[in-house]
């Protein structure tokens, strides 16, 4: 029966339980839609039940969506409830009780005498030393999807014994308040995804914050980074030193999303910090892996490569730590890869790092991760290593932000999502 229905026959003069049973429902109903906390909700509404169907208790069950184990709507936890004692946070098996019964046959369970029961579970009321003599139990459901349960013990009026019209009064109610349940954990979902929202547009600004400005077109140094995800785990960074030379440095953190992005933001803080009084470029990278290595969390490192670029000897002094080789290319196009096998920051404490040099002479000296080389090049591809060169031979010419962009351009499509972040840095 609709409740519309319902309130057409109360207006008719239909009898008075149908009359008092549609103004619990009206009233009811009304919390629902003026009360957005379900917590609160719950305890109102499952307080008017418990006295309107005149019963010694009532309690609402609603499944877990995760457990400590990580397994999902494996547990029945007591939300609400009313009555001499209570059991709000009571923790059980959705297979266990008269209450799994309901949810396992997904119907209105009507127990007049619990006693000869073989489902009724007495450790509840072995704990709280309440009596459990009778239960009515209905299941909250949604569209097929399984919530909870509503239940209600021990009917005082008359022989003691739930009837039909309870029953079926209980079906009624069941489903106003899973339909009040569903529109709450809905509305939970959306501000909790509205939080993370706002928590990621933070972290985003946060970090491009952190990367430096865009300089000036002559200035030797340029990098980009773009991100696939809401926040990177790709960094640069480049500053002017008191002597006229330019530190820099990038990298790449393990892993995505926030731990990575805190990693991060930690490693080019204190690469900034560090490097405007540690000009070397091994003792740099020494110190910021012993940093990491204490406070990073299991399992994460950081490759990266950093230096300090003289532009007027042209000569570039650096380190890596585990971070793929930067490509070197000549004034005349030919292509060095200037590898290094030194582990990454982060992965143990003590670790040491070998300096190279280089004289750039007139060539180019690109630093990348590893999401520009396996990026999709427009063909269709993964763009690798010989597509860099042969983008990068194409566009000798240009100076290096203009260079950089025609990279983006190569990798970059309208509505395709990056498959890892892209980050590139040019010297020279």
């Amino acid at each position: 029966m609709s409740i519309e229905h319902a309130k057409q026959l109360a207006d008719n003069g239909a009898n008075p339980r149908l009359t008092g049973d549609m103004e619990l429902l009206l009233a009811i109903s009304q919390d629902f839609v003026g009360t957005p906390a379900m917590d609160e909700t719950l305890a109102n509404a499952i307080q008017q039940i418990m006295s309107y169907m005149d019963t010694e208790a009532a309690s609402i069950f609603l499944l877990d969506e995760r457990n400590g184990n990580g397994e999902t709507d494996k547990k029945l936890t007591c939300l609400a409830c009313a009555g001499p004692v209570s059991i709000k946070g009571l923790t059980i098996d959705r297979n266990q009780g008269i209450v799994g019964r309901a949810l396992a046959e997904n119907t209105v369970q009507m127990v007049r005498d619990v006693s000869v029961d073989g489902d009724f579970n007495t450790a509840v009321d072995d704990h709280t030393g309440f009596t459990t003599r009778s239960i009515l139990c209905a299941p909250l459901t949604v569209k097929g999807r399984m919530l909870g349960a509503l239940e209600v013990i021990n009917k005082r009026k008359g022989d003691g014994l739930f009837d039909l019209a309870d029953k079926q009064f209980l079906q009624v109610l069941a489903g106003m308040v899973s339909l009040a349940v569903h529109n709450a954990q809905m509305t939970e979902a959306l501000v909790e995804q509205e939080r993370m929202r706002r928590e990621l547009d933070l972290a985003r600004e946060i970090q491009r914050n952190l990367l430096p400005d865009q300089p000036a077109a002559n200035f030797p140094v340029h990098g980009l980074n773009l991100s696939a995800l809401e926040v990177s785990g790709d960094f640069y960074d480049f500053f002017t030193l008191a002597d006229g030379r330019i530190a820099w440095g990038l990298g790449d953190v393990s892993g995505k999303g926030m731990n990575s992005a805190m990693l991060m933001a930690k490693t080019i803080s204190l690469f900034r910090c560090l490097g405007k009084t540690v000009h070397n470029p091994p003792q740099l990278l020494a110190i910021l892996n012993d940093e990491i290595a204490e406070t990073a969390s299991r399992g994460m490192f950081v490759t990266m490569a950093a230096g300090v670029y003289d532009p007027a000897t042209g000569e570039v002094l650096f380190a890596n730590a585990g971070h793929q080789p930067p490509l070197f290319r000549n004034r005349s196009g030919t292509y060095r890869e200037l590898e290094e096998s030194s582990p990454p920051l982060g992965v143990l404490q003590g670790m040491t790092y070998t300096e190279q040099r280089l004289l750039l002479d007139g060539g180019r000296l690109y630093v990348f991760t590893d999401g520009v080389t396996e990026g999709w090049s427009k063909d269709g591809g993964m763009l690798e290593l010989f597509g860099l060169k042969a983008l990068l031979d194409r566009h000798s010419m240009l100076p290096p932000a203009e260079q950089l962009e025609r990279v983006v351009e190569a990798l970059v499509r309208p509505g395709v999502r990056l498959r890892d972040d892209l980050t590139l840095l040019v010297i020279g």
